[in-house]
């Protein structure tokens, strides 16, 4: 690939990205919810009560990121935490009845920004959208794991 294609590419995953999170935004302040609370909310609808260093885990979020976002979350009245009765040690998050009551409501904003990203598209580009992306987000997880690669310091410079 030569730049002038990479430059394409990155530029276009960037706007891509950009642009999405806005419209998954928009579609989700109704709910009280931003889109990383979504995917909280459903991974706990999904496996039930866990506990923040699950949540991390399975989330991909680092732990002071579900911390603040449990908190959010439970200020909002759509999760509740309490005790493991396993270990004392630990606390479990559960859906709230609010977020079980509200959680097909979001299911449905979060088709519509599916079709609102797609919208523009003819029907056999989404179609290859719908193969394509999918497939590049498994190679880009399979390739990058986001704990090695080293952080941006502001003071850092090319020697």
């Amino acid at each position: 690939m030569n730049f002038d294609e990479a430059e394409t590419l990155n530029r276009s995953i960037r706007v891509i990205g950009i642009r999405h999170r806005a419209l998954a935004i928009a579609a989700l302040v109704p709910f009280g919810i931003h889109p990383g609370h979504k995917l909280l909310l459903m991974e706990i609808e999904k496996t039930g009560p866990v506990t923040q260093a699950q949540l991390a885990a399975a989330s991909g979020f680092e732990p002071p990121t579900i911390t603040l976002s449990v908190r959010q979350l439970e200020a909002a009245g759509l999760v509740v935490r309490r005790p493991s009765p396993a270990d004392r040690r630990a606390t479990l998050v559960e859906l709230s009845d609010l977020a079980r009551a509200v959680l097909p409501k979001v299911r449905t904003a979060w088709r519509q920004v599916a079709e609102q990203t797609m919208a523009g598209l003819s029907p056999a580009q989404a179609t290859l959208a719908k193969e394509l992306l999918p497939a590049l987000a498994a190679a880009l997880t399979a390739a990058v794991d986001p704990a090695k690669l080293p952080r941006y310091a502001p003071s850092s410079r090319p020697g």
